[in-house]
């Protein structure tokens, strides 16, 4: 043993090293003892201290301290302790028995065996208490490490057990021997001691320490178990199976989230962004005067700097966010690059290890059974290995993604409050809010791909190395035909981009369109001209359609390229190969590595082009981005707060532009302490900017700015939060109930809190929307009185009030006896009445103040003021008494001869007016709450308010409190009957021809790779080129057959799903026009509209592309059990349990991940809106001074989606780990049973195992897309729901046909016992209403508000239905006929008069059946003739939507043209009841009387005077008629009802 050996490593040990024929040539594989004792138990070692940094720099990156000690650690430690001191035993042991006068030499590995694993075990025992101190709980390297080495020292295990059965049988035979067998004994012992404890240590690494005692942050109940989860736990995603099982049970809801990671929270992420943001920032300036420290988490706030700067600060250039990017986030980047660069490398391992199976089963018995095995194992190792890596991966770029889309949107948040007016005049609310949902969800989605930049180029480049090896220079003909590709798929893709827009704009028309229909459907039905609209929707929908199938063309045309390009490319790469040389034979081996590398080099190549378009569109979004956050910000400074001032507010010599002009020069104001200041000027005189500029919002030029104190401020445009009422007006602060019911009386508010549905918890919509201005306005000021501020400015806050209201706000809250009496405020009005109360008024003209002081004094000037005053008078909308207050205060002042006559015009102007105001105010009273005066009401209120049963009121109200009642979101599977219903829509036989084309695609795809076996395995082709040409044309052949079959499949698919969406869209829209008035009151309008975008949208693209992936998919994962099974049938047996494992984690995936989406995207919404309103009420917030508090709200936001987004995106890793692994499964058995199963066709196997390597891919696939079918199908399920929800009556009947033309001749009206209620369950509205109006007769009908007027005519139209009796006209029954005979042959001129966008002659005859004489005819009856005439366009002039270019005078007349044109014998005539202005008024009614002569009308009066001339009078009274005469007899008895509501309105 002792002889010189070669090679230093048999020196080192004493024996041999490595000896190939024992380990490799051989049927009984073993390792030489001195390659187990280094080899074997080195690369642990060095892979250890390799990996070490990591384990360090988990210790810095910890958030957590202090892991109580525990049986799992201390278990630890002990071991630890073992194996140190059966090593160092080792080493004694060996420097006692060896070298030295034993005879035993003491080789170097006896002494540096044990001394590095002693080193490394001590290593490991160091963390032990590391570990538990800085609170880490699992680390992946000791794992692995222990795992390595366990798994290792398995061969030496077997090596031992066997030399000691040899020294046994030396023992007991008869000899006596010499030897001393103590070493060889000791170290037998020793080594399984230290097996023994290595394989302990690895089963406690499988789990996690326990919890730390302190953390940075405080861990809930319900903290997400990944915290402490351990390293085994965490790559197989084992902690998730608890929520993937209650989402399989039962949907998801918010309360079953777990709560987010610390480390992704706003709170982690934004110091660290701010830090290397400010550190960028800095860098931009010459000047580094300032050192700064740290990102400051003050009080949780984190300080952005402005890259603006300050004036003196020379600007290098913009600061962009990418460094402050790679700065922040990229370490855990690069840790995902190292994994990438893993798993590639382990992707071109595998085709290798499949050559190394096809020569095994070529070799035939040559080759010992256990090489096979081998094979096998490997390709399973390498692919579990890979999918491992890559969960991995993918979730920390996520993470990344996540981390970097919260930073920006923080950042832009931010910066949104900050940013000056000369900024936000450059770009629109939408635009900016754009850059929080689109450019930063844009970094998102990006980060997973970002690697492919570097990934894609390698991957590419590697395949061609091995393609080069395997097949030669022949390669570069299929590389051609893959990059010829590239271009022509971008050609198509253009194409399809130009149609998709093209597909939006009509999409976009549509919906537009069918929002008027809607919004305007009750008219249409009046009119019965739903036919004309419906047709209209339809030629749009049916361009829409055509666009669609021109996409469906080239959609088939791309997605053929890429099924075939495959094909195409080892056609043209084996063809060139067999035909440049007669040498070159193609073998089992060479076809199906080539094979396998060819499908490796789709990937990258699909990705590179789709990477590029998005790394453009990513840079547009940066810089957008970097614009927005470089913009120039508001001077902090621009405001001084100095105590030392006389007065609380002023502004000395004040200069101020809004970013362009100078808009204020010379301005001197000062506020004194408690006093009231007033700015008054004509429009656009500048007072609303001297507001702007005490606040700072203003760009100050020149001049001091002074205020001291708490500023609270009511803007002219009201700016409510969407929120509870309670909640806009506390802002933040706490409910203290007396001063808050102090202040809603004050503001006038408490009989709008009555009428709201939940009181003042009632939720208010957006931007207020189901506020009135008024109301709007009230709240905003009572926000400002309840702050409690010291400086009040209040910016015209009793424009948007009536009158009264605002008499009642000045006394209560803004006069001298006001709330805020004792406050310094400045009013900003347009109003003459207060101005005689306030201390001093400043007059603002043209942007300077022209003169200031108390009102008498500027009475007496005559000059700017007076003018004002004049002006204002004459516009005459004040009320009498006040018009006489400041007559008496004007009169007591001085001789102002020409003020006093104005006074005197305005008060005659203000009586005539009111007569005409007084009967709709006594109606609108009935409306607040069945009369009753609003006083008493109050008084009411205030006595329930102490009551206690406050709380079962405030769950009644919360829930009565929501807008409208909720839409059903889908939870749990769709039903059979849904898919039914789509597949029918789609046609039973295009959907059977797609399956039946799809399966002939497969069929030639795998006859065309089971005819390249056959030419690889045969063996005469190598002589005979007649031979391999057939071979090579047959293949061919195939290949063409592939080609045909794929394209008609998917062009097949395509145009049935287009069929389909055009079926259903006509489904849904003949449907929704057919149903009853009803419904359309109860469905709120934009979830109809919601149907017709959304919806019809994912019908028409979503869904087909989808389907397209699922079938080729599935037929993809059938054809490789196909594949597979013909090759080695026992694989049949395997398919059962794995087609289980794959099913289970498919239902539990689909189900949970579905729930984890719609709650990502309800969660994410609010993140929008709520960044919407702070930039609407940026100003606001800033005079308030409750910045951080909106910061908060917005983190807490971007919190609560992450905590949605977090679980789905482990839910696919989780599905992804499983999934694959069975993918990995069938890989094994496939590979095991073709190398054991006796196979001899090196072909056959070599094709099973390469379609075995594709599965998993597929699968992941297949099980994503059917789960977004699953979640798609929905809108199928909605549309079908809509269509066939309850119709009206049908619009025409076969009866109506005989019928006249001019039916009714006469107009004959009679209602008999007529009774209706407006829907199922309601009270009736006429309760047996019973008359008869002859033809011809003029018949007006009066009642209070809700007495049943309208209804009368609505019941006449048929739009709510009878409830018992009838109404016939001309003696027939108006229920026997259909719908639009009836509708189409009586008149209405409605109350509201509705337009729709499009010309002036679609709006006065949608169907286009009269001359152009009879429209100009009716135009000039009309008195629109001069004006239509005035219009360049004439007849054919666009009206806006809903009429908007016209004024609402014209829009009445339009209405009166309408009737004009149609002149039936039965007009009604629902009258307007403020819109329009006297003047109009009585040309309509001067038009009526004459034009209208023989027919019947049927006026609804809410003017009594217009109906004072009819022949008949019917008076209504809660559903029945009280009265019914002429109305001279009605006048003559002063005891009717009719008598006491002309007395009301002043005309008895």
């Amino acid at each position: 043993m002792a002889d010189d050996t070669s090679s230093p490593m048999d020196r080192f040990c004493g024996s041999t090293f490595w000896n190939a024929t024992e380990t490799w040539y051989t049927n009984d594989p073993d390792f030489t003892p001195c390659f187990e004792q280094t080899a074997l138990v080195w690369t642990p070692c060095a892979f250890y201290w390799a990996f070490v940094i990591f384990d360090f720099y988990y210790l810095k990156a910890s958030l957590d301290r202090n892991i109580p000690w525990n049986k799992l650690n201390v278990s630890k430690a002990l071991v630890n302790l073992g194996l140190l001191v059966i090593t160092a035993l080792d080493l004694i042991m060996a420097l006692v028995k060896k070298g030295g006068d034993s005879e035993l030499p003491l080789y170097d590995l006896d002494v540096w065996g044990p001394i590095i694993k002693f080193a490394t075990f001590l290593l490991l025992f160091i963390f032990i208490p590391l570990n538990r101190k800085y609170g880490v709980q699992t680390t992946g390297c000791q794992f692995i490490f222990w795992f390595l080495l366990t798994v290792l020292s398995i061969p030496r295990c077997r090596t031992e057990v066997r030399l000691d059965a040899e020294r046994q049988k030396i023992l007991n035979s008869q000899q006596p021997s010499e030897q001393d067998f103590s070493w060889e004994e000791y170290q037998f012992v020793s080594f399984f001691i230290f097996f023994t404890f290595t394989s302990i240590m690895l089963i406690l690494n499988c789990f996690a320490d326990g919890m730390p005692r302190q953390t940075k942050y405080q861990r809930g109940e319900n903290e997400i178990p990944e915290l402490s989860a351990s390293f085994l736990s965490r790559i197989t995603y084992q902690w998730f199976d608890k929520m993937a099982l209650k989402g399989y049970r039962n949907p998801l809801e918010e309360k079953d989230l777990w709560d987010l990671r610390p480390q992704d929270s706003c709170s982690e992420v934004m110091p660290i962004f701010a830090h290397h943001w400010n550190q960028n920032v800095r860098k931009n300036y010459k000047n580094k005067a300032r050192v700064e420290p740290k990102a400051q988490f003050s009080n949780g706030n984190v300080t952005f700097e402005n890259p603006h700067g300050e004036k003196n600060g020379r600007k290098k250039g913009m600061a962009s966010i990418m460094p402050p990017i790679y700065k922040s986030f990229g370490g855990v980047f690069l840790f995902g690059a190292l994994m990438k660069l893993f798993t590639d490398t382990l992707t071109f391992a595998q085709p290798q290890v499949l050559s190394l199976i096809i020569s095994f089963v070529e070799a035939q018995d040559a080759e010992p059974e256990w090489k096979g095995i081998l094979y096998a194992v490997l390709l399973f190792v390498l692919a579990a290995a890979q999918t491992f890596i890559l969960g991995q991966y993918f979730h920390r770029m996520f993470i990344v993604g996540l981390r970097i889309r919260t930073a920006l949107i923080n950042a832009i948040y931010r910066k949104a409050l900050r940013i000056s007016n000369s900024t936000k005049k450059e770009s629109t609310v939408g635009e900016i809010v754009n850059l929080m949902a689109v450019d930063a969800q844009r970094f998102m989605e990006l980060t997973t791909y970002l690697n492919m930049i570097w990934s894609a180029p390698l991957q590419i480049g590697l395949a061609l190395y091995f393609l080069w090896q395997q097949l030669g220079p022949s390669v570069l003909a299929g590389l051609a035909v893959m990059i010829i590709l590239i271009p022509v798929n971008g050609v198509i893709a253009s194409r399809i981009k130009t149609y998709q827009i093209r597909q939006m704009k009509y999409k976009d028309e549509r919906v537009k369109l069918m929002n008027e229909v809607l919004s305007g459907i009750k008219v249409l039905k009046l009119y019965a001209w739903e036919p004309s609209f419906e047709k209209q929707v339809l030629d749009i929908r049916d361009k829409e359609i055509a666009t669609l199938r021109s996409t469906a063309y080239l959609n088939a045309g791309t997605s053929f390229l890429w099924s075939c390009a495959p094909f195409l490319v080892s056609l043209v790469t084996f063809a060139t190969y067999v035909l440049i040389d007669e040498n070159n034979v193609l073998d089992a081996t060479k076809t199906f590595v080539s094979l396998s590398l060819f499908n490796i080099l789709r990937f990258p190549l699909t990705m590179l082009p789709m990477l590029i378009t998005n790394l453009v569109q990513t840079q547009v979004s940066v810089n957008r981005i970097n614009k927005f956050l470089n913009s120039e910000e508001l001077d902090p400074n621009s405001v001084l707060h100095d105590s030392s001032k006389p007065h609380p507010m002023s502004i000395e010599n004040g200069e101020f532009s809004w970013g362009d002009e100078i808009t204020l020069r010379n301005i001197n104001i000062e506020v004194k302490k408690g006093s009231l200041v007033a700015l008054v000027g004509t429009v656009g005189s500048g007072k609303s900017s001297v507001v702007q500029a005490f606040l700072g919002e203003m760009e100050k030029l020149a001049g001091v700015v002074n205020t001291v104190g708490k500023l609270a401020y009511v803007p002219q445009q009201a700016w409510i939060q969407n929120a509870t009422v309670r909640d806009n007006i506390l802002f933040g602060q706490t409910y203290d109930r007396k001063r808050y019911n102090k202040v809603i009386d004050a503001c006038a508010l408490r009989a709008d809190i009555d009428i709201l549905s939940a009181g003042d918890l009632t939720e208010i919509g957006e931007k207020g929307i189901n506020l009135s201005g008024g109301q709007k306005q009230r709240i905003s000021l009572a926000r400002a009185v309840y702050s409690d501020a010291d400086l009040y400015l209040l910016d015209d806050p009793l424009s948007a009030v009536d009158a009264h209201v605002g008499k009642h706000i000045f006394e209560e809250v803004i006069g001298p006896k006001g709330i805020l009496a004792r406050k310094s405020r400045v009013l900003v009005t347009h109003g003459v009445t207060f101005l005689p109360q306030v201390d001093s008024i400043y007059v603002i003209k043209m942007g300077e103040i022209s003169e200031s002081g108390t009102f008498d004094q500027l009475v007496k000037n005559k000059g700017a003021f007076a003018d004002f005053i004049i002006q204002h008078l004459q516009e005459g909308n004040e009320e009498e008494e006040e018009l006489n207050q400041i007559k008496r205060q004007i009169s007591s002042t001085a001789d102002v001869p020409e003020l006093l006559g104005t006074v005197e015009k305005a008060i005659k102007l203000a009586r005539t007016e009111s007569l005409s105001d007084s009967i709709s105010v006594t109606s609108a009273d009935s409306l607040m709450g069945g009369g009753g005066s609003l006083r008493r009401r109050t008084k009411r209120q205030d006595s329930h308010d102490s009551v206690a049963s406050a709380a079962s009121l405030k769950k009644k109200q919360e829930v009565e409190g929501k807008l409208i009642e909720t839409e059903k979101s889908q939870t749990g599977g769709v039903e059979f009957a849904v898919y039914k219903h789509y597949i029918k829509s789609v046609g039973i036989f295009l959907s059977v021809a797609t399956l039946v084309l799809n399966f002939v695609f497969q069929a030639f795809q795998i006859g065309s790779n089971l005819w390249l076996t056959q030419w690889a395995n045969d063996q005469n082709v190598a002589n005979d080129t007649g031979l391999r040409d057939m071979y090579l044309g047959v293949y061919g052949a195939f290949g063409f057959g592939q080609v045909v079959t794929g394209y008609l499949s998917t062009l097949i698919l395509s145009l049935g799903c287009v069929y389909s969406a055009r079926y259903m869209h006509n489904v849904l829209l003949h449907g929704t026009l057919r149903w009853p008035m009803e419904m359309f009151d109860i469905t709120p309008l934009g979830r109809i509209v919601n149907r017709f975008s959304k919806d019809v949208d994912t019908i028409d693209n979503t869904l087909p592309l989808n389907l397209r992936v699922v079938i080729l998919q599935l037929f993809a994962v059938l054809a490789t059990i196909v594949v597979i099974s013909l090759s080695t049938p026992i694989f049949l047996a395997v398919i059962v349990p794995i087609a289980f494992l794959y099913y289970f984690a498919q239902r539990f995936y689909v189900a949970t991940s579905r729930q984890l989406m719609r709650l990502e995207s309800v969660s994410r919404s609010p993140i929008y809106s709520h960044f919407s309103e702070t930039v609407t009420g940026a100003s606001t917030i800033r005079a308030y001074n409750v910045g951080d508090r909106f910061i908060e709200e917005s983190d807490a936001k971007v919190d609560k989606n992450q905590v949605c987004k977090y679980p789905s995106v482990i839910a696919n890793r989780w599905l992804a780990i499983r999934l694959e692994m069975v993918g990995n499964l069938i890989i094994l058995f496939a590979s095991l049973f073709a190398v054991l199963g006796g196979q001899t066709n090196p072909g056959l196997v070599g094709l099973s195992v390469s379609y075995a390597l594709q599965v998993t891919q597929t699968l992941n696939w297949l099980v994503r897309m059917s789960s977004d079918i699953e979640t798609n199908i929905v809108s199928v399920e909605r549309i079908k729901e809509y269509g066939e929800t309850k119709q009206e009556a049908p619009w025409e009947l076969e009866q109506d046909k005989n019928k006249p033309k001019n039916w009714p001749q006469e107009g004959r009206v009679e209602f008999q016992n007529f009774q209706v209620r407006y829907r199922e369950g309601l009270d009736l509205v006429l309760r047996g209403v019973s008359f008869n109006i002859q033809g011809g007769e003029k018949v007006g009908i009066v009642g209070r508000t809700g007495a049943g007027k309208s209804s009368l005519t609505l019941a006449l139209f048929r739009i709510i239905e009878a409830a018992g009796g009838r109404i016939s006209i001309d003696g027939v029954d108006i229920a026997s006929m259909g719908l639009h005979m009836l509708r189409s042959r009586l008149t209405i001129i409605p109350q509201d008069p509705v337009l729709f966008s499009g010309s002036l002659r679609i709006n006065l005859d949608p169907f286009e059946i009269k001359t152009d004489d009879e429209i100009w005819k009716a135009l000039e009856l009309s008195h629109l003739k001069s004006f239509v005439k005035s219009l360049a366009a004439g007849l054919n002039h666009e009206i806006a939507e809903g009429g908007e270019n016209l004024s609402v005078g014209q829009r009445q007349l339009v209405c009166l043209a309408r009737a004009l044109l149609r002149k039936t014998k039965v007009l009604v005539l629902d009258e307007a009841t403020a819109a329009v202005d006297l003047e109009t008024d009585d040309l309509i009614q001067k038009t009526i009387r004459t034009e209208f002569k023989e027919c019947t009308v049927l006026t609804i009066a809410h003017r009594l005077n217009t109906i004072l001339d009819s022949d008949k009078v019917i008076v209504l009274d809660k559903g029945q008629i009280i009265e019914f005469a002429s109305p001279t007899e009605l006048l003559d008895n002063p005891k009717s009802a009719f008598y006491s509501m002309a007395k009301d309105a002043n005309l008895v």
